[in-house]
């Protein structure tokens, strides 16, 4: 006899989606991203902040395209944490080398002003609650995670705090 099933445990809704190994799938990343991000929005839990998800996003898409040879697709897999809210991020290449300074920094030179790039890893590991990256059968896959955002409530008291 099995036993009485319990409450349905909520699973992840993940949204894997393969990209252009172009330019063009920055933009198409953040929309997703964006998209993904209001499907959870709700009255008993808040979605992760998705400006700062797309940020992140678009950093990971853009240093896939640009640090991976070849033309094959990118794959962003968005994952969203029904019971907790918040989401994790993952962009997958075919370059099975890890990102430089993504978990820590490394022995570099500061960060020069002037330069265009060498920002999008410590944009990373600061605004993210954690983050990664893990070998796959293909490359490798580059993570990171955001929190729900606080909930707020839909509507406050009038008066409340005012002197009578």
């Amino acid at each position: 006899m099995s036993p009485a099933p319990g409450p349905p445990v909520p699973r992840p809704a993940a949204w894997p989606v393969e990209l252009p190994h172009t330019t063009a799938a920055v933009p198409i990343a953040r929309a997703l991203v964006r998209s993904a991000l209001t499907e959870i929005e709700g009255a008993e839990r808040a979605a992760a902040d998705s400006d700062t998800a797309e940020l992140l996003t678009a950093e990971l898409v853009a240093n896939a395209v640009e640090h991976t040879p070849g033309d094959g697709p990118i794959e962003l897999v968005v994952e969203l944490f029904p019971a907790t809210g918040g989401c994790q991020i993952e962009v997958h290449d075919r370059r099975p080398a890890g990102p430089g300074e993504l978990i820590g920094p490394g022995p570099v030179a500061p960060v020069d002003p002037w330069q265009e790039h060498g920002r999008g890893l410590l944009l990373i590991r600061a605004l993210s609650s954690d983050c990664g990256h893990r070998p796959t059968a293909h490359g490798k896959a580059v993570w990171f995670t955001l929190p729900a955002l606080p909930a707020v409530p839909t509507q406050r008291r009038r008066g409340a705090g005012r002197d009578s």
